[in-house]
């Protein structure tokens, strides 16, 4: 099954969808989706996390996930470090045929290329010194399941041989054995590296990229999506609050100002600390001092004028339109990045015309500087 899949996946970046907005969850919670029921409109919970849907970025990402669940194809997750590319890639198994089976992450920027082939495929007893005993991988233990192999841009380079013959044929071999073994695993990869700067670097295989790259689904990082930090910090102070058997605490109009103009470096996992820590210390104060350390503009204190905290509703409309645009240039700027500066590709990447792209660069000032390839060939 699995090289008929192979076979059947488009190649090339004409076949990638990366898109341009990104993800996560609604302050509505509902049960978690299954591949019977389909993907909720709306928000969609996970265990203590979820795909919070207030923005249209996010119901962009979730329309994506409709689309390509039951699809058997791989997908590449792209995005920073925190935005929350395991959330999606847990709400595709979830809303998949492949639902109750296993699910397994695996890091491949956490181990060396000999433990990394093990941890993936299993070794025999006597493979390398310590192998006691036969063990099988995570492949045969996920079995009909989903795989999503994480940070996949920094898998060493020998094991990835292997992997793309997996993708190909649907069989490997466990260390220290001649005898290949079948296997129907979904494959989903996450990453926050440019996979086109490291295949220039002979760091990636390009040929692994185009199996991997089936279609691709690109989660923004936080400060491009500020629509979805106030339904975020609901979520997490309901999900943190149960979790630790506190009680919610008020989100004053003074916070959230804080959380609104923070740059949130670390993204969605960023802004889950920082309420973790606002329900232990009940102190909001001390928590936004810390989000000023970090941004670094210079302790503004949490108090603001009355004026000013009651004017953020008000004042969001304005906001939203400059952070639409924002959103969207920086879309545009990595898709022309991960096309190495052609714009017929990063048109279909993202999935509009490359007369509209065109309109779009001139409305974002993106220069023919910045929209050349950021690196040779």
């Amino acid at each position: 099954m699995m090289s008929a899949i192979a076979n059947a996946m488009p190649s090339g970046l004409e076949q990638t969808h990366a898109e341009e907005y990104g993800q996560y969850p609604d302050a509505s919670v509902q049960p978690i989706a299954r591949a019977s029921d389909g993907l909720p409109d709306g928000s969609v919970q996970e265990d203590c996390g979820a795909v919070v849907a207030a923005s249209p970025a996010m119901q962009r990402v979730l329309e994506q996930v409709r689309q390509i669940a039951n699809l058997d194809i791989p997908v590449l997750l792209l995005g920073e470090s925190g935005t929350g590319k395991e959330v999606v890639a847990r709400l595709i198994h979830n809303t998949s045929c492949r639902a109750h089976r296993t699910f397994m992450k695996v890091n491949c920027a956490a181990l060396p290329s000999e433990l990394l082939e093990s941890e993936l495929f299993g070794h025999e007893a006597g493979a390398f010194t310590g192998a006691t005993r036969a063990k099988p991988g995570k492949f045969e233990i996920c079995q009909k399941g989903t795989i999503l192999l994480d940070e996949i841009a920094e898998m060493p380079f020998a094991p990835q041989a292997k992997f793309l013959h997996v993708l190909q044929d649907g069989e490997f071999s466990r260390l220290g054995s001649p005898f290949p073994k079948r296997v129907d695993v979904r494959i989903l990869a996450a990453t926050n590296v440019n996979i086109q700067q490291a295949i220039a670097a002979r760091q990636f295989r390009e040929d692994l990229y185009y199996r991997v790259s089936a279609y691709s689904i690109y989660i923004p990082p936080l400060r491009a999506r500020r629509e979805d930090i106030q339904p975020l910090v609901e979520h997490f102070m309901r999900s943190w609050a149960k979790r630790l058997g506190r009680p919610q605490l008020p989100v004053s109009p003074a916070f959230l100002a804080a959380c609104m103009r923070h740059p949130w470096p670390g993204n969605v996992r960023e802004l889950e600390n920082s309420m973790a820590r606002y329900v232990i210390c009940g102190n909001e104060v001390q928590v936004v001092s810390q989000l000023h350390r970090t941004s670094g503009d210079g302790g503004r204190p949490l108090r603001e004028e009355p004026g000013e905290a009651c004017a953020l509703p008000g004042d969001l409309k304005s906001r939203l339109r400059s952070l639409k645009k924002e959103a969207e240039r920086e879309a545009i700027v990595h898709a022309l990045d991960m096309t190495r500066g052609s714009r017929k590709d990063a048109a279909r990447m993202l999935n509009i015309s490359v007369r509209a792209l065109q309109y779009k660069m001139l409305d974002c000032e993106i220069t023919h500087s910045q929209a050349a390839p950021h690196f040779e060939p």
